[in-house]
């Protein structure tokens, strides 16, 4: 089985996360997004295989959110995917891909639900 964790190593979930998945005997493949960070397409994959909108994967406590006024309603889905392409410590982390599908690891055990 084939899974990927997007992953910021300064996160406590992120790092939880990835300890939890070692613990399962899982090694996975580790993206560090802020980094290399998701094309728009591959953001468009992953949200699909959450089944949320991307509204839900914005950290909305990072500054960047208010200083580009991404609470404004009226931002299309391909605005707030282009704003996380081009600011990735707006993406919710962390991120498990497996199975076709993907979970947020918050908290980290949820993850599981996918493995």
């Amino acid at each position: 089985m084939s899974v990927t964790l997007y992953h910021n190593p300064k996160c406590s979930k992120s790092r939880q996360t990835l300890e939890l998945l070692g613990e399962k005997g899982i090694t996975p493949n580790i993206i560090e997004y802020l980094k290399n960070p998701p094309t728009a397409e591959k953001l468009k994959e992953i949200l699909s295989q959450l089944g949320i909108a991307p509204r839900d994967l914005v950290r909305k406590k990072e500054g960047e959110y208010e200083e580009l006024g991404l609470a404004n309603l009226s931002l299309s889905d391909k605005d707030l995917i282009g704003f996380m392409v081009e600011h990735p410590i707006l993406i919710e982390r962390p991120i498990v891909v497996a199975n076709g599908k993907a979970a947020l690891g918050r908290p980290p055990e949820q993850v599981l639900d996918i493995l």
